[in-house]
Formats: structure tokens, C-alpha cells, sequence
């Protein structure tokens, strides 16, 4: 049966109090930020779900569990259900455990498609319809990436098990705006041009990079992350696919060649502050001070979306700092791909009401209710980007929107003891000056003994 709310803004409010709900984060109908009328056509046509309650576990803590509370608030206004969440920061080993014993909840939100593969091959996920499949490839920007990413073979049938429901960035280079002008830099939009720009500042008597790779027994991690870049700039996706899943050697030239493409940067004592024998021993969380300093130490640094965290306190986004999307080579011609990470929602105890909650997130204001709270990027080409709350949220969604492919974090969907292993320690060997074919050849020989 459908609520079948009358359509009407008017309305929400009352959809609001008939659910007996919350206080939602913003009323409906108002600024015009929000899908409001897609919005009004879900509530229009929602389900009735009252009665009904819909647990849903995840690693989301803290203003994050807030925030996708908030989101969960507006399903529960036009279905009646209540919605539990529960975060855990043991989210991975207890979801397992749980679902072992039959009690799993309802939706489970998993922080890396590995361990969603690994449960659906036991049979502890549930594939998602076909339709889901479609809707993803056809909305979400480079959307076969992200079908592709929670499409697995089991028993031999191929089946989407989940939805992925924010995403990090990676594919960005930090720089501090008054420098660039000072010097009269431009931002590069391709490969060719970066390495250009890298030269010219060596040229002009400064250093270009600023590359950390110490983060204590995590060490040589930020490398990794530098190498799938290149990967992706140097290699179609289909081979970083078979590199990740070790369907072709760690060895292969492929793979030695992206890894040579990070020593291009980080091998050079004129690109690097404090020259290449600092990469190895600058603690990541330290290594983006160089770029504001006075004379800058650096011009550059490649990281992540979360390295603001550990820019100097009062570090303005766009002022103070800010970024450009890690180019792509013009002559290789793969587009502009980008690397990131996200979390997927998978269905591990399944009910009607659990998959009207799957179907929720796919619409535009189940994401722009967490946009406008900050802290989530999203690949739902759907959304109104003006419901960011910050105009740096606003360029990496864009950045995120123009991707043509998507891949996951390599070294998160290798085995532990090779991506958070034997590629962490073999990064930190080549950075210090040991041989690209052999610290390939010695990660491949690892992976190898754990078969």
C-alpha cells in the first residue's frame, strides 16, 4: 500500500508529524538548495512502512552518525519506519560476527568493497536488483566504475551487492594560492604540463614537491596511493583491476612503470624539500607544512581531502590553501580518472522496509542532506552541488563528477599482507634507492607465499 501522502509542499510538514518523526535538519519546501520536488514525489509515492523498524550498522561515529541520522529522518517521514543505526569503530569484525550468528542488522555499511565481497561469498549480503544495477550506471558519474567496484561472481552469477553512499577523494594536489601568484604559476591541467610546472620552479630556484611517506607502523602508505594514481594515468582500468586482484604479477612492467612515475617526483633531491632521502623519514601529517612557509619550501603536495586536518591552525580553504585535480597525461588518452575511496551499503538481513531504505539513497536529498552538513562528497550526478556546505566540498564533488573512471584504493582491496604490508615496506625500500623491478618482484613473491 502506498502512504500516498498528498503531493504538495505544504505537506511535508505534515508527513513529518504523521511519522511521529523528528525534527528534520531542514524543513521541507525550504531553500532552494535541496531536491525538494523529487523529494515530494518520493513522499507522494512511499511506501507505508509504519510498524516497521530498519537497523542499519556502519563505522560512522560521532557528527558523522549525526549526520547520516539526519538523512535516515527524512525516510522515516514519508514511510512511517523507524530507522536504527548503530556505529561501531570494530564495524568490520563485528558485522562478521554478527551475521555468523544470524543476528545481523538490516543494512550494513561497509568502509571498503573487500569485506562486502569476502560476506557475499559466504552468503551474508544479499544481491540488490537489477534495476539498482541500471540506475547506478546510468546516475552516478563514471557509474560502471561503481557497479563494477560491488559486482561480484558468486557461485557463478555475477550480482550487484551494494550502493556506494559517500566517497573520499584522492586525486588532488595542495598548493597555497598567494605563492603560485607571487610566481606567476598556472595551474596545470595535464601530466605533461605538472612536470612542466615541476621543472620551471626548480628553474626558478625553488622546490616543487613537498612528499612525506612516515606514518609510524603504517609507514610508506602515502606511496601507495602516489603509485594507483599512476597507475590509473599509465594503465586502462582493466589492468589496475587485474594488478589489484594479482591476475597479472606485481612485476608486470605495468606496474613498475607507475611506480617509476612516483620516483620521477620522489627520486629527485631538486623536486623534494629536504631532498629524496627525507621522503621516507617525513611523517605524512608534517610533510604539508613546507607549503607555508616563508621563503614556501614547497610548491606542491599530493594528498588526499583530508590533509586540511593538518594544515596550520586557521588555514582558510580557498584562501589560505587550495587544490587542483591530479592531472591526467594528454598523450596516454585514459580520460580523467580518479582515485577515492567511499563506503557501500549492502543488504545482510533483508525485509521490505530494508529495501525501500536501499531505494531511498538513491535519491538526490538522502545525499544532499549530508552535503549541506559537510563532510561528504558524493557520485550522484542527480544532487544540486549548492547543497555542499563549503565551496571546497563544492570543487572536489565537481572533480568527482567529471571523472570518467572511478577506482577504488588499491592497496585497501589487496590482501593485509600486501596492502598494508609488503607495498608499504617495498615503498618505503624504492624511495630510499632500492630498484623498482626488484621491490616489485620481492611484493610478488609475498603475495605468492599466501597462496
Amino acid at each position: 500500500m502506498k502512504r500516498n501522502l498528498l503531493a504538495g509542499v505544504a505537506l511535508f510538514a505534515l508527513a513529518a508529524s504523521a511519522a511521529q518523526a523528528q525534527d528534520l535538519v531542514f524543513e521541507p519546501g525550504e531553500d532552494d538548495r535541496f531536491s525538494w520536488d523529487a523529494y515530494e514525489e518520493y513522499v507522494a509515492n512511499a511506501p507505508d512502512l509504519t510498524g516497521q523498524t530498519i537497523t542499519v550498522a556502519g563505522p560512522w561515529l560521532s557528527s558523522e552518525r549525526d549526520s547520516v541520522v539526519a538523512v535516515f529522518d527524512y525516510f522515516e517521514a514519508a514511510t512511517g519506519a523507524v530507522v536504527d543505526y548503530s556505529g561501531s569503530d570494530s564495524f568490520e569484525q563485528q558485522i562478521v560476527i554478527d551475521a555468523e550468528a544470524g543476528s545481523a542488522p538490516n543494512l550494513a555499511v561497509f568502509p571498503q568493497p573487500g569485506l562486502l565481497r569476502v560476506m557475499a561469498e559466504r552468503g551474508l549480503v544479499e544481491p540488490l536488483e537489477d534495476e539498482t544495477r541500471d540506475w547506478i550506471a546510468e546516475n552516478y558519474a563514471a557509474g560502471q566504475s561503481w557497479v563494477d567496484l560491488a559486482t561480484f561472481d558468486v557461485g557463478g552469477t555475477e550480482d550487484l551487492y551494494g550502493i556506494f553512499f559517500r566517497v573520499d577523494l584522492k586525486s588532488l594536489v595542495w598548493y597555497v594560492p598567494e605563492n603560485f601568484e607571487d610566481a606567476g604559476y598556472e595551474i596545470p591541467t595535464t601530466m605533461e604540463e605538472l612536470k612542466a610546472l615541476t621543472d620551471q620552479i626548480v628553474e626558478d630556484g625553488g622546490t616543487p614537491w613537498c612528499i612525506g611517506l612516515g606514518s609510524g607502523g603504517a609507514t610508506g602508505w602515502p606511496a601507495t596511493d602516489w603509485v594507483e594514481d599512476m597507475m590509473l594515468r599509465t594503465a586502462e582500468p582493466s589492468v589496475y583491476d587485474q594488478w589489484v586482484a594479482n591476475e597479472i604479477p606485481f612485476d608486470d612492467p605495468q606496474v613498475i612503470r607507475a611506480i617509476e612515475e612516483f620516483g620521477y617526483f620522489a627520486r629527485n633531491d631538486d623536486y623534494v624539500a629536504g631532498g629524496a632521502g627525507a621522503v621516507a623519514t617525513t611523517d605524512f601529517r608534517d610533510s604539508p607544512q613546507g607549503l607555508f612557509s616563508f621563503p614556501p619550501d614547497c610548491y606542491m603536495h599530493r594528498q588526499a581531502s583530508f590533509i586540511p586536518a593538518f594544515f596550520p591552525e586557521g588555514t582558510e580553504l580557498g584562501l589560505d590553501a587550495d587544490f587542483f585535480y591530479f592531472p591526467a597525461y594528454e598523450s596516454e588518452d585514459l580520460g580523467a580518472p580518479v582515485l577515492g575511496a567511499g563506503t557501500v551499503v549492502g543488504i545482510t538481513n533483508d525485509s521490505d522496509g530494508t529495501r525501500a531504505l536501499v531505494d531511498f539513497l538513491k535519491q538526490p536529498i538522502a545525499h544532499e542532506v549530508w552535503m549541506a552538513q559537510g563532510a561528504f562528497l558524493t557520485a550522484h550526478a542527480g544532487v544540486n552541488p549548492e547543497a555542499y556546505a563549503t565551496d571546497a566540498l563544492r570543487a572536489q564533488g565537481q572533480i568527482i563528477q567529471d571523472a570518467t573512471t572511478f577506482r577504488f584504493d588499491g592497496s585497501d582491496l589487496m590482501p593485509g599482507a600486501i596492502g598494508a604490508g609488503a607495498f608499504w615496506t617495498g615503498m618505503v625500500d624504492y624511495a630510499g634507492g632500492a630498484d623498482a623491478e626488484g621491490v616489485a618482484g620481492s611484493i610478488q613473491e609475498t603475495w605468492e607465499s599466501l597462496q
